[in-house]
């Protein structure tokens, strides 16, 4: 992958997309800094190998799920390395028969395309119909690396900026789980 080695730290300004824009001038709103980089762009985690070196982070794997008649969505955000099983994280909801919700879901809900869905899209979930639920072990993380809503730039932010701003900002509650 190509990665422009060129870390920024406040709000870059050149070709971005409208809602990549939005989501740093809403970090900047809620004081919660990060150091970001730009890439190719990254459609799977194994994608990110590098950006986590030149960044020093993890980046979690997200995931966006539906029930079988697509009324209930959940965004789950869990360690890359880690293995996706439904039935363990079913379990652990209370819901039955998950599956992947579509591109066009993750457009409609947070305004994101697949490859992009990151947590830092629930700002455009203001009605909240998308549940959130976070691995324990990302929660334990000093530092996450997640998408400004666009794959082609990750940014490294503090894992509990995101958990005691960000997503107190967006109203979202948080279903802590353990994958």
């Amino acid at each position: 992958m190509n990665i422009n080695k060129k870390l920024f730290i406040s709000k870059p300004t050149n070709n971005r997309l409208q809602k990549e824009i939005e989501t740093y001038n809403l970090l900047d709103k809620l004081n919660i800094t990060y150091t970001g980089v730009d890439h190719e762009a990254a459609m799977t985690i194994e994608d990110l190998y590098e950006v986590e070196k030149t960044l020093n982070v993890k980046v979690a794997k997200n995931l966006l799920l539906c029930n079988s008649s697509k009324t209930d969505f959940h965004l789950l955000i869990m360690p890359g390395h880690k293995k996706f099983v439904t039935k363990d994280f079913s379990k652990q909801i209370g819901s039955s028969r998950l599956s992947f919700a579509s591109g066009e879901h993750m457009e409609k809900l947070l305004n994101i395309t697949p490859g992009a869905l990151s947590v830092l899209g629930l700002m455009f979930d203001r009605e909240r119909k998308v549940h959130l639920a976070i691995d324990k072990e990302v929660l334990e993380l000093e530092f996450m690396g997640c998408h400004p809503c666009v794959n082609t730039s990750t940014i490294k932010v503090k894992t509990t900026d995101i958990k005691d701003r960000f997503i107190a900002y967006t109203g979202h509650e948080v279903a802590i789980v353990e994958l």
